[in-house]
């Protein structure tokens, strides 16, 4: 079956994806439904992973906090940043391995980034990809988290591309308090999401290949 992108209108509320990840994921499973990218934004939220620490929620009244059941610590996900949540069967596409997964999705995300001019890296022990702000710092802009069920991949990556950085404050982001955040258009980089998702979409390239795709 081919790959279905989709792209959500407006703010998707986190039970709401959740609930649609966790069916898609058993029907990919039973072998009745389509892999899927799904790219949206959320409202303004903080996620905990399996790895977070109490300690790291430094303000839980600011927004509302969700436990994700991916990997990872806390994050944020709000309007501006665009999530894609990639559900795919690394059986059958021979990734059984995760770590070697995690790479695929970091060199998608520097390949979408080096289209803007952003070049984009990863460090050894930090999931994730980074960048240099404008002061020259290393600062995080891209996120990974993922579950996987049976060999089903499910929750993602998130791209800073437009956010209100100040609300990464309330938590302490991935476990990493001695390094920023940072996003496009704090590197001055002003484009749209669309744009982004043009990028997302042609970067795309598991295993050497480009699957056939579904546009919904």
């Amino acid at each position: 079956m081919p790959i279905e992108w989709a792209i959500s209108e407006g703010l998707v509320p986190y039970p709401v994806s959740m609930a649609e990840m966790e069916r898609r994921v058993a029907g990919i499973i039973a072998g009745n439904a389509p892999e899927k990218i799904w790219l949206l934004e959320h409202p303004p939220l903080y996620t905990s992973g399996t790895s977070a620490k109490s300690a790291d929620l430094l303000d839980g009244k600011r927004f509302p906090v969700f436990e994700a059941g991916r990997g990872g610590q806390f994050t944020y996900h709000g309007p501006g940043q665009r999530i894609a949540y990639v559900m795919l069967d690394l059986k059958r596409r021979d990734i059984m391995d995760v770590r070697a997964y995690v790479q695929h999705l970091e060199q998608w995300i520097i390949a979408t980034l080096a289209h803007f001019g952003v070049e984009g890296n990863v460090r050894e022990g930090r999931v994730g990809v980074w960048v240099a702000d404008k002061n020259g710092y290393e600062s995080k802009i891209a996120a990974i988290g993922i579950r996987i069920k049976k060999w089903v991949t499910y929750h993602g990556i998130s791209l800073n591309v437009a956010p209100d950085l100040s609300h990464y404050a309330g938590i302490v982001p991935c476990g990493i308090n001695n390094f920023g955040v940072t996003s496009l258009a704090a590197l001055g980089i002003d484009v749209s999401m669309k744009e982004v998702d043009a990028q997302l979409k042609k970067s795309w390239n598991l295993s050497g290949v480009v699957p056939e795709e579904i546009d919904r």
